[in-house]
């Protein structure tokens, strides 16, 4: 497993949870702050109160360069269907590639 440090993981990116209740779960990190990413789902993980976890309980899953990105990187106000509408568009993407893991 690649070690995530604070260069890898930027704002907007797709990580994917990889300990607690929420393991295997699909997240956009919305903050970063020394060996924490904040993290929202846009359900049980709201734009207003993000889920703070660490680095290292995470996995880079994409780079993300569309719509939802550049709003996040620009300081744009996101809403919380935003949220779950660019990550269901994410899953689906990949659905097929993962072989389903």
């Amino acid at each position: 497993m690649m070690e995530i440090d604070r260069e890898t993981i930027a704002i907007s990116d797709i990580v994917k949870a990889l300990n607690g209740r929420d393991k295997g779960k699909s997240f956009f990190v919305v903050d970063t702050e020394d060996i924490y990413a904040m993290l929202c789902d846009g359900k049980a993980r709201r734009i207003d109160k993000p889920k703070r976890k660490k680095l290292k309980h995470i996995r880079l899953e994409q780079k993300s360069d569309g719509w939802i990105a550049s709003k996040l990187q620009n300081g744009e106000k996101v809403t919380n269907s935003e949220i779950r509408r660019a990550l269901a568009e994410y899953e689906t993407q990949n659905r097929g590639e993962k072989g389903g893991m």
